[in-house]
């Protein structure tokens, strides 16, 4: 006797799509969804530094750039970043190296001021320093642009689960 049930199988999609409908799934980027509400609309603060040019830049491309007329929100960006030693050798040569990057928001509305959503994210990355001193400067490089499209990845979709953004 097998325990393999083809209907059973055939059934799990359309549980799961009740399942969905059942908490109150909303998609994003459905008409009237939050990435709709925020998607053009959404000035974020100037860049001060290589860190927060590259998360602004990411937060921009995934958000869309605000244009003046449509902005409705301002979000406040400050990051911050911080490297250390991974991996010493035995005759004390650091031979890997993370970046601990940190990133704390304010989406405000442009009318009021008031904060809307607010919080900071927080991650890491490594990157290998074991070559010349060129491949170790393009992977610190290389390592800082991966850590803000982390870092921008997640501020967005705190900012598409945030409750009471929808048009």
């Amino acid at each position: 006797m097998s325990l393999f049930n083809r209907r059973s199988l055939l059934l799990m999609p359309l549980a799961a799509c009740l399942l969905a409908a059942a908490c109150g799934f909303q998609p994003v980027y459905a008409p009237g969804g939050t990435g709709e509400a925020l998607h053009g609309k959404v000035a974020v603060t100037e860049p001060n530094s290589v860190e927060s040019y590259l998360l602004v830049q990411n937060l921009e491309q995934r958000l869309g750039r605000d244009a003046s007329a449509q902005k409705l929100y301002d979000l406040d960006v400050k990051v911050a970043t911080a490297t250390q030693s991974a991996a010493i050798t035995t005759t004390n040569e650091t031979n890997r190296y993370t970046i601990e990057g940190r990133a704390e928001f304010s989406l405000r509305s442009a009318e009021t001021g008031r904060i809307l959503v607010s919080g900071n994210v927080h991650d890491f990355v490594g990157y290998s320093a074991a070559g010349s001193t060129v491949s170790t400067l393009a992977d610190e490089r290389d390592a800082t642009e991966r850590l803000m499209i982390i870092l921008s990845d997640q501020i967005v979709n705190r900012l598409y689960a945030a409750p009471g953004l929808t048009q």
